[in-house]
């Protein structure tokens, strides 16, 4: 389980010529990396006065985002697994299920904007950054496990839902972005 490993052990098997850990494992690990620094940004900020009137919000987002990361870092071994099985179903659950959850996470960034640390508005962008990479990746996974299915129903219910969340978290990330910028260029 590389959850339980170094980086390095993880990084050294992504580059080997391994069948896996691939792409999919690759996109949950930036994905709880996104997550991680959600948490830092409110661990961070926590404590601070400027912020205490956020404080019981903050508390939630540091929950929430700390239970993404643990969900994240155990889809890095469940995609090996999927893969592995060779089951088809379970490797488009695994990169589905990635791409749901972050959706949710990158719903925290924005309200860090205004209630995080200020001093830390830089790691917001990085973690909608790698969050949206991550999703992105996750629809490559999920797109290429629906072709081997060959099921169109679930095909059109999988991709409707996943570009209607693709939208959305692309304005998240820009929206991010462009605020992050406006604070740093100050």
């Amino acid at each position: 389980m590389y959850k339980d490993s170094s980086l390095k052990n993880y990084l050294d098997d992504l580059a080997a010529k391994l069948p896996a850990p691939g792409g999919g494992s690759a996109a949950a690990l930036s994905a709880a990396l996104g997550a991680s620094l959600i948490s830092m940004v409110v661990n961070f900020t926590l404590g601070k006065p400027k912020y205490a009137v956020y404080e019981k919000e903050l508390k939630g987002i540091l929950t929430k985002s700390e239970g993404l990361r643990n969900e994240f870092l155990n889809l890095v071994d469940l995609d090996v697994s999927a893969y592995k099985s060779r089951n088809v179903r379970d490797a488009l659950d695994v990169p589905f299920m990635l791409a749901r959850l972050c959706f949710e996470a990158i719903k925290l960034c924005p309200p860090l904007l205004k209630k995080g640390n200020i001093n830390l508005i830089s790691d917001v962008a990085v973690a909608a950054v790698l969050l949206e990479s991550a999703f992105s990746s996750a629809v490559y996974n999920v797109k290429i496990n629906l072709k081997l299915i060959g099921d169109k129903k679930l095909a059109g219910l999988m991709l409707k839902e996943l570009m209607r969340k693709d939208r959305i978290i692309k304005k998240a990330r820009l929206q991010t972005e462009v605020k992050v910028g406006e604070i740093i260029g100050r």
